[in-house]
């Protein structure tokens, strides 16, 4: 059986211990709207009438949010911080 879009976010939800405030803050990072009602309903049963099925979309931006939210901001890309592109 393969996992869900829902599942995967269940289990990170889980694995650091995340409520809806911080997922909606993970979300802010790459600004990405989201309240917490559409949250919690990603992690509703499947049989309840207020479920929503979590796309590929919301869970992209909540990695990309996840990996700011974990190792901080990228810095910009400098052409003098690239050894390889310096040698001559």
């Amino acid at each position: 059986m393969a996992l869900t879009n829902n599942d995967i976010m269940k289990k990170l939800r889980v694995a650091h211990k995340f409520r809806d405030d911080d997922i909606v803050a993970i979300l802010a990072l790459v600004d990405f709207k989201a309240t917490k009602s559409e949250i919690n309903a990603l992690f509703r049963n499947e049989n309840h009438p207020k479920f929503m099925e979590c796309g590929d979309q919301f869970l992209r931006n909540f990695l990309n949010g996840l990996v700011i939210h974990l190792r901080g901001p990228m810095k910009p890309k400098n052409e003098k911080d690239n050894p390889l592109k310096n040698k001559s």
